[in-house]
C-alpha cells in the first residue's frame, strides 16, 4: 500500500492582490515623479546641458522630485512583479527597504527631537545657501517665493538674510536694480491691488527698519516655521502616523506573502 501526503499550504490570493494593488499605487505615483521632473528639466535645458544641476549651489526641487519618483517607482515595480510572480527574492528587497526607510524616518525624527539647536544650525545654513541661488534656478525661486507668501516670512532669520544673494546685495560693488531690495514675495499684499507688483520690495532696506513693517514681513522663516510647527503639531503628528501605517501594513502584506509562498515551496518538496 502507499501513501501520498498533500499540502494544504497555499498562496493566499488576498494578500497577493492586495499586496499588488497596495504598490500599484506607488508605481504609478513614482511614474507620474519621474514624468513631472524629467519634464521639469527638459523646460529649463538640464537634459542637453547636465552642469547645470552641478552649477547650481542651492537645491533644485526637481532633483527632490527626480529622487522620491526613482524610490516609489523601484519600489513598486519590486512590489508589484514580486507579488504577482511570487517572487520571493524581490519581496524580501521590497520588504527590506521599506523597513529601512521606516527606521530612517523614525531615527530623523528621534535626532530632529534630542539636536534642536543642530537641526536649526543645519535649516538656516541651508536656508541661506538657497538665497544665494535664488535667480539662479526658476523652480528654486518659486519654492522660497511660496514658503515665504505662505508663512509671512522673509529670509532664514529675517530681510536682511538677502544680503547673501548678489543681486539683492546692499554692497556698494552691487549694480543690480534689486540692490538693498526683498523679493515680491517678502511684500506684505495690497488687497485693493488685482496684480502682483513684483517691484514692491525694491530699495525697501534703505529705509530705516522702523519704516519695514509697514511694507514687508520682518519675521525670518525659520522663526515663523518654529512657530507653525506647534500649532499643528497634531497634524504633523497625524501624517507621520499615517505613512508609518502604511509603510507597516506593507511590510506585514509583504511577510505574509513572503511566509505562503515559502510554505507552499516547502509542502512541494516533500
Amino acid at each position: 500500500m502507499h501513501y501520498y501526503r498533500y499540502s494544504n499550504a497555499e498562496v493566499s490570493c488576498w494578500y497577493k492582490y492586495l499586496l499588488f494593488s497596495y504598490n500599484i499605487v506607488f508605481w504609478l505615483a513614482g511614474v507620474a515623479f519621474l514624468a513631472a521632473g524629467l519634464w521639469a528639466w527638459s523646460e529649463k535645458g538640464v537634459l542637453s546641458d547636465l552642469t547645470k544641476v552641478t552649477g547650481l549651489h542651492g537645491l533644485d526641487p526637481v532633483v527632490l522630485v527626480l529622487v522620491v519618483g526613482i524610490v516609489m517607482f523601484t519600489l513598486g515595480f519590486a512590489g508589484c512583479v514580486g507579488a504577482l510572480r511570487e517572487n520571493i527574492c524581490l519581496l524580501k528587497f521590497f520588504c527590506a527597504a521599506i523597513v529601512f526607510i521606516f527606521l530612517l524616518e523614525l531615527t530623523a525624527a528621534v535626532l530632529a527631537f534630542l539636536f534642536q539647536d543642530w537641526v536649526r544650525d543645519r535649516v538656516k545654513e541651508f536656508f541661506e545657501n538657497n538665497i544665494k541661488s535664488y535667480r539662479d534656478d526658476i523652480d528654486l525661486q518659486n519654492l522660497i517665493d511660496s514658503l515665504q507668501k505662505i508663512n509671512h516670512c522673509c529670509g532664514a532669520q529675517g530681510p536682511d538674510d538677502w544680503d547673501f544673494n548678489i543681486y539683492f546685495n546692499c554692497s556698494s560693488e552691487s549694480k543690480s536694480r534689486e540692490k538693498c531690495g526683498v523679493p515680491f514675495s517678502c511684500c506684505i499684499p495690497d488687497p485693493a491691488q488685482k496684480v502682483v507688483n513684483t517691484q514692491c520690495g525694491y530699495d525697501v532696506r534703505k529705509k530705516s527698519k522702523s519704516q519695514w513693517d509697514d511694507q514687508i514681513f520682518v519675521k525670518g522663516c525659520i522663526v515663523a516655521l518654529e512657530a507653525w510647527l506647534p500649532r499643528n503639531i497634531y497634524i504633523v503628528a497625524g501624517v507621520f502616523i499615517a505613512i508609518s501605517l502604511l509603510q507597516i501594513f506593507g511590510i506585514f502584506l509583504a511577510r505574509t506573502l513572503i511566509s505562503d509562498i515559502e510554505a507552499v515551496k516547502a509542502g512541494n518538496a516533500f
